[in-house]
C-alpha cells in the first residue's frame, strides 16, 4: 500500500472546533467556500500520494457514520453541522462548493445531493453558486450526472489525464480513453460545465505523446482545462519504479517545453489562461473560470469537510484526521475532527497573498509587496519574468517565461522582501 501523505506540525485544535477570537469576530468579511473530501477510490492509481483509500485498505465497512462509502454523507452532515456552530449566524451563504477525493462519484449521486443539501440547509447557497465534483470517466453514467444536475451541481471536473495508453498504463489509470468522450457527452445532456484535467510529464511520455492528449481534449470542446506537471512523490509506487530505474525522472527542460506546447495549443483553440496550470474557454457573457479554485488563490475563507481536509477561515487555518475511522470517530463523539491548527502572522499573511496571487493573469498589486519587494520587480522584468507594461501600470504579471519559473519569481519577491 502506498503511503498517505503525513499531515503537518501545528498547534493544538480545541476539541470544539472554535476560531480564535480575532478569526470569528472576521467571519463573513470574505466569501466563504465549502470543499468535501471524499477519500474512496476504486483502486490507488502509482503517481497519487493523496489520501485516499480503497474498500480493501479500510477492511470492511463496520465503523462509526462516515468511516465507510456507504456512510460517508452521514458522517460528513455531522461536519456540517460543527461548521455551523463554529461559525455562527455571521457565516455567509456559501458561494462555491467543490467535492474532490479520491473519486467522489464513487459514491451514488443520491448521496453527493444529500451533502449539498446539508450545505444549503445550513448556510444557503448563493443564487449563482458554483457546484462542482471531480469525476472518474468510468464511475459516472448519464443518469447519475443528470441526477447530479437535477440535485443543484452546476459543474463536472473529469479526471483524463492522458489520451495515450501507454500513458495511463505508467500512471495506473485504469479507464478506457474512449470513456472521456462517453462522459463529457453525458455531462453535456445534463447541462453542466466540463473541465478535463491533464498529467504532462508521465515517464516515458514524449512530446507527441502530449501534443496528442491535448488534441483529444481539445476536441471535446470542455469549458475548462487543468494541465499539471507530474510530481514524482516519495512513497508511491511510480517512486519507486523511477528509484529502480525502471523508469525515467521526468526532466525540467522536457516539462517546460509541454508547458508551452499547452499554452500554444490551448490558446490557438480559444482557450485563455487565467492561473499558471489552468485555462478555460472565453465566453463574453459567463465566467467559465473555477470560482472555487480561484477563491484559494484569493485568499477567501472555505471550510474543507472530509478525512484530511483543510479549511482556512480568517487567518486561521486547520486540518482533519486523515484516516476516515478516525474522522468518523471524533464527529460521533461531538467533537471537532481537527488534527491541528495555525493561526497566520501578518507576515505569513504576506508570503501566501504574493505566493498565489503572482500565479493569477491579474497578478498581485506592487503596493501589496514590501519595499524591497518593489525593488526587486525590475529585475525580474529585465529578465523577462514579469511583464513590463504591467509593471508600469502597478502590477505584478508573470511573461510565460515567469510562468515557467514561478517559485523563482517568488523567491526574489519575498527573499528579498524579508524584513
Amino acid at each position: 500500500m502506498s503511503a498517505v501523505p503525513t499531515l503537518p506540525d501545528g498547534d493544538p485544535a480545541p476539541s470544539d472546533g472554535s476560531l480564535p477570537e480575532a478569526s470569528a469576530a472576521a467571519v463573513g468579511a470574505r466569501a466563504l467556500g465549502m470543499y468535501v473530501h471524499v477519500p474512496f477510490c476504486a483502486v490507488r492509481c502509482g503517481y497519487c500520494d493523496f489520501n485516499t483509500y480503497t474498500a480493501t485498505e479500510l477492511g470492511g465497512a463496520d465503523g462509526p457514520a462516515g468511516s465507510s462509502q456507504a456512510s460517508f454523507a452521514e458522517g460528513a452532515l455531522r461536519e456540517l453541522d460543527l461548521a455551523r456552530s463554529v461559525l455562527g449566524p455571521a457565516a455567509p451563504e456559501v458561494s462555491t462548493v467543490f467535492v474532490g477525493g479520491g473519486t467522489p462519484t464513487l459514491l451514488p449521486a443520491a448521496d453527493l445531493v444529500r451533502v449539498l443539501d446539508g450545505i444549503r440547509e445550513r448556510f444557503g447557497l448563493a443564487a449563482d453558486a458554483e457546484v462542482t465534483t471531480e469525476a472518474n470517466p468510468d464511475s459516472v453514467t448519464p443518469s447519475s450526472l443528470a441526477a447530479l444536475r437535477e440535485g443543484g451541481f452546476t459543474r463536472v471536473s473529469f479526471g483524463m489525464q492522458s489520451a495515450v495508453p501507454r500513458v495511463l498504463q505508467t500512471l495506473d489509470r485504469t479507464h478506457d480513453p474512449a470513456n472521456v468522450a462517453r462522459a463529457v457527452s453525458g455531462a453535456r445532456e445534463a447541462a453542466l460545465a466540463v473541465s478535463l484535467d491533464l498529467i504532462y510529464g508521465t515517464p516515458g511520455e514524449s512530446l507527441e505523446d502530449w501534443r496528442a492528449s491535448l488534441e483529444a481534449a481539445i476536441a471535446l470542446d470542455p469549458d475548462h482545462i487543468s494541465a499539471y506537471a507530474l510530481t514524482v512523490e516519495p512513497g508511491t509506487r511510480l517512486h519507486a519504479r523511477v528509484r529502480r530505474g525502471e523508469l525515467p525522472m521526468p526532466t525540467g527542460d522536457d516539462e517546460a517545453d509541454k508547458y508551452e506546447l499547452a499554452d500554444d495549443l490551448l490558446g490557438s483553440a480559444g482557450y485563455d489562461w487565467y492561473e499558471i496550470s489552468n485555462w478555460s474557454r472565453a465566453a463574453s457573457e459567463e465566467d467559465l473560470r473555477c470560482r472555487h479554485n480561484l477563491a484559494y488563490w484569493r485568499g477567501d475563507d472555505w471550510w474543507g469537510v472530509g478525512p484530511g481536509a483543510h479549511s482556512h477561515v480568517a487567518g486561521t487555518r486547520w486540518w482533519n484526521v486523515k484516516h476516515p475511522s478516525s474522522w468518523a470517530a471524533r464527529l460521533a463523539q461531538e467533537e471537532s475532527p481537527a488534527a491541528a491548527r495555525e493561526v497566520l502572522d501578518t507576515g505569513q499573511q504576506h508570503d501566501e497573498e504574493v505566493l498565489l496571487g503572482v500565479r493569477l493573469v491579474d497578478g498581485l498589486p506592487v503596493s501589496a509587496l514590501t519595499a524591497e519587494g518593489r525593488r526587486a520587480v525590475a529585475g525580474l522584468v529585465a529578465d523577462r519574468l514579469v511583464d513590463g507594461r504591467a509593471a508600469v501600470l502597478g502590477r505584478v504579471v508573470l511573461t510565460r517565461r515567469g510562468r515557467l519559473l514561478a517559485d523563482t519569481v517568488v523567491q526574489a519577491l519575498l527573499v528579498e522582501g524579508a524584513v
